[in-house]
């Protein structure tokens, strides 16, 4: 299952899920991609149906891959590209107050673009003569508030580094695992659920204040 602000497990999921298509498909895919279409994709991408995923994939990747092929980059790039706009829409697709506006298409491309734009500039490889295959859109926010979400996991990450023992393997217990109070209280030896629970809480304030305090100073 897909978790939200989750960046690391969500680039896991689509590499496990999709990692054997990343081949050139010679699929005849006769499949018009409208508006229509694609908002019942973009349900399906939100809910994680495997093949709303699939199809967004089937009906883009070799798009993406093409152009960072043309720019620079290589069939890992590629796949690392589209992986991370895939991530992207995902999120914004989890949002109530996104409406997609244009094709899921030009949506894709223009995430990708604007990455791979950022990554040639990183390797200092940028080139004012990128080659464009697709119509844009403007991106910039998207991107942003993607950074911010990996910026944000990375500072937890390391809260939870941190935070030591019992806590990070309680915490992992009742928010990953989805195990109860009474499940916790058998298997780290606290008397009743309540005890269980009091400690979590105490646990869950104690990272809360260990996030903080690396984000102030991020």
């Amino acid at each position: 299952m897909l978790k939200k602000g989750n960046p690391t497990f969500l680039k896991y999921f689509f590499f496990v899920v999709l990692g054997y298509y990343y081949t050139p498909l010679r699929i005849n895919i006769r499949l018009v991609s409208t508006i229509e279409q694609d908002q019942e994709l973009l349900k399906g991408l939100a809910q994680n149906d495997k093949k709303s995923i699939e199809a967004i994939y089937r009906l883009n990747y070799s798009m993406i891959q093409t152009f960072v092929l043309n720019n620079n980059g290589s069939i890992d790039d590629a796949r690392d590209i589209f992986q991370e706009a895939m991530v992207v829409l995902y999120e914004k697709s989890k949002a109530t107050t996104f409406s997609l506006n244009c094709q899921i298409k030009t949506y894709l491309y223009s995430i990708c673009r604007r990455l791979w734009l950022k990554r040639l500039q990183q390797l200092s490889k940028f080139s004012t003569q990128v080659e464009s295959l697709e119509e844009t859109v403007p991106v910039e926010e998207e991107i942003e508030e993607h950074e911010k979400i990996n910026n944000d996991f990375i500072l937890m990450e390391h809260a939870m580094s941190k935070i030591g023992e019992p806590c990070k393997s309680l915490l992992d217990a009742y928010y990953l695992q989805k195990k109860n109070m009474l499940e916790i209280a058998g298997e780290f030896g606290y008397t009743n659920a309540d005890n269980a629970k009091t400690q979590k809480y105490k646990c869950l304030v104690r990272l809360k204040k260990l996030f903080f305090a690396q984000y102030k100073n991020a």
